[in-house]
């Protein structure tokens, strides 16, 4: 039986005017030794291990403002806002999407930690806009609460 011959394709799209490049490999994770936490008595010490935390990611100089200002960022760093609540009832969608627009106004990455968890309206919220949101231990380890925070904690800064 003679070869079936191959049907006609036209000039372009035998020979296309661009190739795409081959993927890239992926970006190895950043090396970083142990997170070492802080223990949660107050307040303060969430936000402290918070900025531990972000700097622990690659953020560099965090900074917690001496009093906490009226749009409720409680660390910032070049490119960074965040946001802790170390209240005991869940952080609500409210504080996200006001989080995101002190982000979007400075130009910055928004990063949430709570003590108390998320309500499902704020996980949603966060979900849409890309938010990244954990959950501090009282041993003041960071646990990501979404697809943003795990992609942060993977990558790094």
């Amino acid at each position: 039986m003679p070869p079936r011959p191959k049907p006609y394709r036209p000039f372009a799209e035998r020979y296309p005017a661009h190739v795409p490049p081959p993927p890239a490999a992926p970006h190895p994770a950043p090396v970083r030794g142990a997170f070492r936490p802080v223990t949660i008595r107050t307040g303060r010490d969430a936000v402290a291990a918070a900025a531990g935390y972000l700097r622990w990611l690659g953020f560099r100089d965090v900074v917690q403002p001496e009093e906490r200002p009226p749009s409720g960022v409680d660390l910032r760093a070049p490119g960074l806002v965040a946001q802790v609540d170390p209240s005991t009832r869940p952080t609500g969608p409210r504080a996200v999407e006001c989080l995101w627009l002190n982000g979007l106004s400075d130009s910055a990455t928004s990063v949430f930690f709570s003590l108390a968890g998320y309500t499902p309206e704020a996980r949603a919220r966060a979900a849409e806009i890309g938010l990244p949101l954990f959950v501090l231990d009282l041993t003041g380890t960071p646990q990501p609460v979404n697809r943003a925070a795990d992609g942060l904690a993977a990558s790094g800064a």
